[in-house]
């Protein structure tokens, strides 16, 4: 059983890869999408899901998504067409850092796909390339609430704390015009969903062949949740618009 294979089972019961409440991803789009015609990009969309959640809330959008996952791309647009919204959505199997759209987009989406530009800073760079004027970048990633031990960094990466990474983005020309910091139970509930959807398929799927190591990882990362990340690492989202001025 690969990463991505696990992926999709341990984020059955929370779709939203990243710690969101159904609420707080509801109130972000609602923020991001105010004319209920925009046109959408997902960076780094894997299954779709916040764009999904975008063309079910309003009518009038229109949506592209990109990801290096031919699986997850498959997923969403079938999820799309059982939503009736498929005529909507264009999906691109690709690097995201290598997508080359031939219009701009009014919004531009990217949760948990930093990794994929080499941080934080330079996926809001790239965000800035597919953004048309007037339009707004909703992003989310990690920070440290407290200092994190050294194997955190290693297992998450080396993120600042809210204040300092809220000033960098600043500092590179944008606005914040909107947030959202995950909560204690946002954040409890995202790994308990996907660690404990998990455990309960191995033990559920006892002559499946990949039981045995589904079981193994989901107690993996559940102890490295417990024991290493969960009291030092936060999330936050962030709706932003290019500071006037700013390349």
């Amino acid at each position: 059983m690969n990463r991505e294979q696990i992926s999709r089972i341990a984020h059955t019961e929370h779709p939203i890869k990243s710690p969101l409440s159904d609420d707080s991803v509801r109130r972000l789009l609602e923020r991001a999408l105010p004319r209920g015609d925009e046109r959408v990009l997902d960076l780094g969309c894997g299954t779709g899901e916040w764009l999904l959640r975008a063309l079910d809330m309003r009518p009038g959008v229109r949506a592209e998504g990109v990801d290096i996952s031919e699986e997850a791309l498959a997923q969403a647009a079938a999820a799309a067409s059982g939503l009736g919204v498929r005529d909507r959505l264009v999906l691109h199997h690709r690097k995201a850092e290598e997508f080359a759209p031939e219009e701009p987009f009014d919004v531009v989406l990217s949760f948990g796909a930093a990794h994929a530009f080499g941080g934080l800073l330079p996926t809001l760079a790239a965000a800035r390339r597919h953004l048309a004027p007037g339009g707004l970048v909703l992003i989310g990633d990690g920070f440290w609430e407290r200092p994190p031990s050294q194997e955190a960094v290693e297992m998450l990466g080396d993120f600042t704390d809210l204040a300092t990474t809220v000033d960098r983005v600043v500092a590179e020309g944008w606005t914040p015009v909107d947030g959202h910091v995950s909560t204690r139970q946002e954040l409890d509930d995202y790994e308990w969903a996907c660690w404990g959807y998990l455990a309960a398929w191995a033990l559920d799927h006892p002559n499946d062949p990949h039981s045995a190591q589904a079981l193994r990882t989901a107690t993996t990362r559940r102890t490295e949740w417990l024991r290493v990340y969960r009291d030092p690492f936060g999330f936050f989202s962030l709706v932003l618009r290019p500071t006037p001025g700013s390349a």
